[in-house]
C-alpha cells in the first residue's frame, strides 16, 4: 500500500489528494447464527505508527510514550472511531451476488494498542441476516477516496460455519496504475483539475474476500 501511495503522489497533482494519507490494517470475523444466517460483521481497524500516535497525541494517551495503555485510558480511546457522520459506510462494501447488504452502525466498540499501534473493533448487523445459499459474498473494504489506505492483514474468520470456503482476490495494482496515468497524459496541462471528474481510485485497490457456502 505504501507502494502504491509514493507512485500515486508522483502521478497525481497534490490538489487532488490522490494517495492516502492513513494506512490500516483490517481483517473480518463473519458470524453466522444457528439457523446458518449471515448475521453480523466484526471489523478489526489497526492504525498506522504515525496516525496512532497523533491520536494518543491529541487525547493525550500514554503520556510515558511506552505504547502501553492503563485500563482508563484504554476506556478513553474505547469508540474514537465510532462516531460515525451521516452517510458513511464505514468505508466496507458486502454484497451477496448483485445485492449489496445493507449493514448497522458500529457496535461494541473496543480499543487497545499493540506495539504503539491502535487497534479497534467494531461490530455490524447485518440486515435480514440472509443465508448464503451458493451465492458468492463479497467482502471488500475501502475508501472510494483513497484518502485512507486499507489492506487485509489481519485475519479473516468464519463463526458459526464450517462448511464454507473463502477465497482472496488481490487487485491488479500494476495494471490499474497503468490506466490512471494513460488518463493523466490525456488531460490538457490548462484544464482546471477542481472541475473535471476525476475518478474515485479506491475500489481499484481493494482487495476482495469472497465466501461461498452450500445451499441447505
Amino acid at each position: 500500500m505504501r507502494r502504491i501511495a509514493l507512485i500515486l503522489s508522483t502521478l497525481f497533482p497534490a490538489s487532488l489528494a490522490a494517495h492516502p494519507h492513513v494506512f490500516v490494517d483490517t481483517g473480518f470475523e463473519l458470524i453466522f447464527d444457528a439457523e446458518g444466517r449471515l448475521s453480523h460483521v466484526r471489523v478489526t481497524w489497526a492504525y498506522d505508527d504515525f496516525y496512532s500516535l497523533l491520536i494518543l497525541e491529541d487525547m493525550g494517551l500514554d503520556p510515558d510514550g511506552d505504547g502501553v495503555l492503563t485500563p482508563e485510558e484504554q476506556a478513553q480511546l474505547r469508540g474514537f472511531d465510532a462516531q460515525w457522520i451521516e452517510g458513511f459506510t464505514g468505508d466496507l462494501d458486502m454484497r451477496l451476488g448483485d445485492m449489496a447488504l445493507e449493514l448497522s452502525g458500529p457496535l461494541e466498540p473496543t480499543a487497545a494498542t499493540e506495539a504503539g499501534r491502535i487497534v479497534t473493533t467494531h461490530l455490524r448487523a447485518v440486515s435480514g441476516s440472509p443465508r448464503l445459499d451458493g451465492a458468492a459474498l463479497s467482502v471488500k473494504p475501502y475508501d472510494e477516496t483513497y484518502y485512507t489506505a486499507y489492506e487485509v492483514a489481519r485475519p479473516v474468520t468464519l463463526t458459526g460455519r464450517e462448511d464454507c470456503t473463502l477465497e482472496r482476490f488481490e487487485p491488479d495494482i500494476d495494471g490499474q496504475l497503468a490506466q490512471m496515468q494513460q488518463m493523466l497524459l490525456r488531460i490538457d496541462a490548462d484544464a482546471d483539475l477542481e472541475e473535471m471528474d476525476i475518478p474515485l481510485m479506491g475500489a481499484e485497490f481493494a482487495t476482495e474476500i469472497r465466501v461461498t457456502c452450500p445451499g441447505s
